[in-house]
């Protein structure tokens, strides 16, 4: 590997490689697996698709997408992660999910193109320069008609309103329990990499994608994009 190029595993997230965050992780987040399984349905997905999800986690939308597709391919950078997954997969049964070591900008797609490429809450472990190049990395493996369904904490509002509206993020959870809390989300902003909407949308086209669909939760912290590979 080149000397200039990032350490993926190094910017994994804290949590990510601790054996007691991914033990409790399926028990304080819900993938929403079965919704996002059946938008894709919605948007071509069969059983003739290759999909590959990056980031993959404990598989909870790996797990969700295997019955409906040919091969589903889970991808994720945390050796801690990818013991659960693969635990995960071998208690459901499905022999159509591939369990890989990798991430965005280290993954080899060794087979023909995907059809979908599924990533949620996972690009913003990466800096700005490093999501483009991770866009692009998908873009080209994808089929000339292949949608990338993208989901991540991305800030929608004027940096004149970060102040306010980060603190209001973090201030609407506990500040100790049993799922997320206040400092899970300050760990968020101040150590991983999430961007605003409006550095992020012109990477994503200038990687070579269409933004089909894009929503945004009311308090400006989340979004999600169905984004389409341009035709050359």
């Amino acid at each position: 590997m080149r000397g200039w190029v990032l350490d993926e595993l190094a910017h994994a997230g804290r949590e990510n490689l601790d054996r007691r965050h991914v033990a409790r992780y399926d028990g304080i987040e819900d993938a929403t697996a079965e919704g996002e399984v059946q938008l894709l349905r919605d948007l071509g997905m069969d059983r003739s698709s290759i999909v590959v999800d990056i980031g993959a986690g404990t598989g909870q939308f790996a797990i969700a997408a295997a019955p409906d597709v040919r091969q589903v391919i889970a991808v994720d950078i945390s050796p801690v992660m990818l013991s659960a997954l693969k635990a995960n997969v071998a208690r459901f049964g499905h022999d159509n999910v591939q369990c890989v070591l990798g991430g965005f900008l280290s993954y080899q797609h060794a087979v023909e193109p995907a059809d979908f490429v599924y990533s949620r809450w996972a690009l913003h472990h990466l800096p700005d320069f490093w999501k483009s190049i991770a866009l692009a990395r998908i873009h080209d493996l994808l089929s000339p008609r292949g949608v990338l369904r993208l989901w991540d904490v991305v800030y929608n509002f004027p940096v004149h309103e970060a102040e306010n509206r980060i603190e209001q993020w973090c201030s609407s959870l506990p500040a100790d329990g049993a799922g997320w809390t206040r400092a899970d989300m300050e760990e968020h902003v101040r150590d991983e990499h999430s961007t605003y909407s409006w550095l992020l949308e012109p990477m994503i086209e200038q990687a070579g994608f269409a933004i089909a669909d894009r929503s945004y939760t009311a308090d400006g912290m989340l979004a999600r994009y169905v984004l389409r590979r341009r035709q050359a």
